[in-house]
């Protein structure tokens, strides 16, 4: 990404200026805080929940520290709950489209989520929302590495990285005015992206010290010994200025920000649609086409996004974004009028709690164990005080004393504070009640806890934490409408696409072509064309859904419903399970094999040769009796001799029904499979509805006369 327009000395030091007060400000609003607090959370959750100086202490006191991590298990049963929700997206027609294309566009969806491993990069960016402070974020943008056209690319992005515009209010990023993404770079990086002047012209400034700051360029010293350098919050290094210094990396900042701008725009008559020109069009070239096309031309001024990277005081990049809107598209766990939190913020107090209270009570036990001795002075024999004070708590200790003096005797040890276990166990019921995770969803839940109750603790535990999964939801709308965006603006030339079916259990690859240009000039499956709707749904995984298939399916054979064995064979885990499926069809006659296909197709060309010849020698005799029939009248006009004439009449009437009778053969012979496949089809679920008919009395009945377990 270089830049693309010739900015003077005096421009490029406003804009960079520009746009490091933004960057500042950004960072001072707010960032820094989610940085130390999402830092904080992170650590809570793979168990380093002690602060150092803490622990330190605690160590040099022969105290223990104990860490009861109740908050990873907590978290990762709300990524288990995810991870049972995948995506269904699918695309419906709105003006100026139809369905076929909508299924279409569905399909594309399809092959762009598994190109990008989209459920892979979702848990990533769920993972993020819950336990880095309530943000993760998706990057949605062209990819031209692997396709000459483009690519639909989605990744996941630090948390960290990402500043969002601190003024904004609202969850849709399209509300937004502004947002960073920092990242740090070598100036061997710089140059590879954005050339070799530039790096250049950041390595003088890094040399000479004229930059923003320490917050801008980090360095590292060339020199021998083990002096510890001072770090910054922000993990640049601060050196003196009498000591040789190497630039380790530079802070790039690449900002995504709104501005008014004057465009153009085509407009059709007929529906109203209106399309923005390409940048790069002149004026007159804009109105050629909308005249060659029967369009009109419309000036208006529209908030475009400007896109802008800059290191320090060298502006990179600084021009019109190819996109519409922001590329980073956000989820966040919890969302309150702009300020996003996560599920660990409010369960680090009680985790705290747990662990100081587990800790203690494991001290007051230790302690317990050599209490100390109350002992006369010089009462002891073979022994001093000190030796007693080592080895007092050691099993099957003697001690002799010495005649006529008091025996030692054992100081009985404070007892454990009544409560304090108890303080231990509302510490961890607090973290359930506050996470909304019980007992039931952990799976937890004590042995004479029934089914039922386990069931409906778990329901109501799914009620508490669906606040992150509708946000999770809000975020999948946002991440479809803009890949349908990116779609109907670079997929405007044919291509084809392998897509996986997903809702065939064998999964086979299938081919679909867009934007396909016919030669009468019509282009099939235009995905440019039309305004769509985002519908978001979600599905269990396919393994599950699989598993409850194929439970459901043997559940229905026991209940007398013809299922085929073919398709209980493709609802199971088999290795090779389309493969015996097939076979199986082919044993029952729903499916033929090559060999099986020519043969009955032989039989069936000799029983129409048959029936042909039939018909061929019924012809021959009637166009002999009309001969003869000819012959007769020739010679003699009696008209009291009709015989010849009543049988070509029978003849030809036998030779009709013949030929309706190979008609209705040929007929029957194209219907054969249909017939055998659609009777199956057609019993197997007569009997599937009437099945569910009785289980639906059946629960209502139930529901009516609710019997306690």
């Amino acid at each position: 990404m270089k830049n693309t327009t010739k900015l003077t000395p005096e421009k490029e030091q406003q804009i960079a200026s520009f746009q490091w007060d933004r960057y500042i400000r950004a960072r001072d609003h707010g960032h820094l805080e989610y940085i130390y607090m999402a830092k904080k959370c992170d650590d809570f959750y793979r168990g380093e929940q002690w602060d150092a100086d803490d622990e330190a202490m605690l160590e040099s006191e022969g105290r223990p520290a104990l860490t009861i991590n109740t908050i990873l298990p907590t978290v990762n049963t709300i990524l288990g709950e995810q991870s049972t929700r995948r995506a269904d997206v699918q695309f419906k027609p709105r003006r100026g489209a139809d369905q076929d294309v909508a299924d279409v566009l569905t399909k594309v969806y399809m092959q762009i989520a598994d190109n990008n491993k989209l459920d892979w990069v979702e848990q990533q960016v769920f993972s993020d929302g819950l336990i880095m402070d309530g943000r993760g974020y998706f990057d949605v943008r062209m990819d031209f590495s692997d396709h000459v056209e483009g690519e639909v690319r989605i990744t996941a992005k630090d948390p960290l990285d990402i500043l969002i515009d601190p003024d904004a209010k609202d969850y849709d990023p399209k509300t937004w005015n502004e947002v960073f993404e920092t990242k740090w770079m070598t100036l061997d990086e710089i140059e590879e992206n954005y050339g070799k002047k530039k790096s250049e012209s950041l390595r003088f400034i890094a040399e000479n010290g004229n930059s923003f700051g320490r917050d801008s360029i980090e360095y590292e010293e060339n020199r021998y010994g083990d002096i510890e350098p001072e770090d910054d919050m922000f993990g640049a290094t601060v050196v003196d200025e009498d000591d040789y210094k190497n630039v380790k990396s530079l802070r790039v900042i690449e900002r995504q920000h709104k501005k008014m701008s004057r465009v153009l725009c085509f407009v059709d008559p007929t529906t109203g649609d209106q399309r923005e020109a390409p940048d790069a069009w002149p004026e007159s070239k804009a109105k050629k086409f909308a005249k060659q096309y029967g369009l009109s031309l419309i000036t208006k001024m529209k908030r475009k996004v400007r896109w802008t990277v800059s290191c320090d005081r060298i502006v990179l990049h600084d021009d019109w974004s190819p996109y519409n809107d922001f590329t980073i598209i956000p989820f966040f766990a919890y969302f309150r009028r702009g300020r996003p939190f996560g599920v660990i913020r409010n369960l680090i107090s009680p985790q705290e709690q747990l662990n100081k209270i587990a800790s203690q009570e494991l001290h007051i036990v230790n302690t317990t164990a050599n209490s100390g001795w109350m002992v006369e002075a010089g009462s002891l024999v073979g022994m001093t005080a000190d030796d007693l004070e080592e080895h007092g708590a050691e099993t099957g200790l003697v001690l002799e004393y010495a005649r006529g003096t008091a025996p030692p005797q054992k100081i009985t040890p404070n007892s454990i504070p009544t409560g304090l276990d108890r303080i231990g166990q509302k510490a961890a019921i607090n973290i359930k009640a506050i996470s909304g995770v019980n007992d039931s969803m952990l799976g937890s839940d004590s042995a004479e806890v029934s089914g039922i109750a386990m069931r409906e603790k778990s329901a109501r535990g799914a009620i508490m934490i669906q606040v992150p999964l509708d946000n999770l939801k809000k975020a999948r709308q946002y991440l479809a409408e803009k890949v349908l965006n990116l779609v109907q603006t670079f997929y405007s030339e044919q291509r084809v696409l392998q897509i996986t079916n997903e809702a065939d259990p064998l999964k086979p690859r299938e081919e679909v072509v867009v934007n396909q240009m016919t030669p009468e000039g019509r282009i099939i499956n235009d995905l440019t064309i039309g305004e769509y709707d985002v519908v978001i749904s979600s599905a269990p995984a396919r393994d599950s859904f699989d598993e409850v298939q194929f439970a459901e399916a043997l559940n229905l054979r026991q209940a007398g419903v013809a299922i085929p064995d073919d398709a209980i064979i493709e609802y199971s885990h088999l290795t090779k399970k389309g493969e015996l499926a097939k076979r199986i069809r082919m044993m029952t006659g729903v499916e033929q094999s090559p060999e099986q296909q020519e043969a009955a197709a032989a039989v069936q060309q000799m029983q129409m040769q048959g029936e042909q010849l039939a018909l061929a020698k019924l012809d021959a005799e009637v166009k002999k009796l009309q001969s003869e029939a000819a012959i007769n009248i020739a010679k003699v006009q009696d008209t009291t001799d009709i015989e010849p004439q009543i049988r070509m009449q029978e003849l030809q009437a036998k030779l009709q029904m013949k030929e309706q009778e190979l008609q209705l053969r040929r007929e029957l012979a194209d219907l054969t499979n249909r017939t055998r496949t659609s009777q199956s089809e057609t019993n197997s679920a007569t009997r599937i509805a009437a099945t569910a008919m009785q289980t639906a009395a059946k629960k209502e009945a139930n529901q009516k006369n609710p019997i306690g377990n």
